[in-house]
């Protein structure tokens, strides 16, 4: 069965999920942002085989997301973010929160974010680029943007 290639779709959701939308890819960004950069590492963290692995890795760095850097006279590799897989965890940022208030239950949060600015434990919040102020669904209208079809 072939794959839909979500990255023709004239929506810019598709297309982020034609890059991250298999469930590995967001959690091995995850563990590359909090530092484990090394494949034996994200492999015992997620308990992935090292086939599925070593393929997501592959795929997110065709993607531009992580890049790889060696750090073993044997081909062995430490993963980094690029700035384009840096702004996808923002985007899993916003998925922490969702799943912070519905998913958590009784035992709360398993990570607390302290934000570096003000020193407090906050959650993302979508916020509008040019008034700052919150940025909900029921806050904006859908317009047809230049990529439109």
């Amino acid at each position: 069965m072939q794959r839909t290639q979500f990255s023709e779709m004239a929506c810019s959701i598709a297309r982020t999920l034609d890059v991250i939308g298999e469930p590995w890819s967001p959690l091995i960004l995850r563990d590359v942002w909090v530092g484990m950069n090394r494949f034996d590492q994200i492999q015992a963290d997620l308990g992935i085989s090292r086939k599925v692995l070593t393929e997501r890795l592959n795929h997110l760095l065709d993607q531009g997301v992580l890049d790889r850097h060696p750090y073993d006279s044997r081909p062995r590799y430490e993963y980094h973010l690029t700035e384009k897989g840096t702004d996808l965890v923002e985007m899993l940022m916003v998925m922490v929160r969702w799943g912070d208030r519905w998913l958590a239950g009784e035992a709360g949060s398993p990570v607390l974010y302290r934000h570096h600015a003000c020193g407090q434990i906050g959650h993302v919040e979508p916020c509008c680029s040019e008034c700052g102020k919150p940025m909900h669904p029921g806050d904006v209208d859908l317009l047809p943007g230049p990529g439109a079809r």
